[in-house]
């Protein structure tokens, strides 16, 4: 047999929960907005000092529903050279330790990786 929650410990615990459930959105919104500014701060840097024409947020970044607290930025950059890829990528990397910063190159990355950017990619 199991014991019955008195109703106003049952009401506590309900408040309690849907409580923490609206800070961990607010939470996970604020980082969501970090990682769009941190993006753009990348793209801005590899348009800059790399020489790349295009860069794309895509992966969960793009998707609200899918970004949590444990979510990287994804970004793919048209341009890269095999001499500047690693320094750029470190570059960016550098901008933040909060949140992973990654970049592919576009030419280098499978056909459905480049399916998935120029359908879900949200040009920086």
């Amino acid at each position: 047999m199991t014991p019955e929650i008195p109703a106003i410990d049952l009401e506590r615990y309900r408040a309690s929960a849907h409580a923490r459930m609206r800070s961990e959105r607010r939470e996970r919104e604020v980082r969501r907005q970090r990682a769009w500014r941190l993006a753009r701060l990348a793209a801005e840097l590899l348009k800059t000092q790399y020489g790349v024409p295009q860069v794309a947020a895509f992966g969960s970044l793009t998707h609200p529903d899918r970004f949590t607290q444990w979510s990287d930025v994804d970004l793919a950059a048209w341009g890269l050279t095999a001499t500047n890829w690693l320094k750029a990528s470190a570059a960016v990397r550098a901008l933040a330790n909060d949140i992973e910063l990654n970049i592919v190159d576009v030419s280098d990355c499978s056909p459905e990786l480049q399916a998935v950017i120029v359908r879900d990619g949200v040009m920086l």
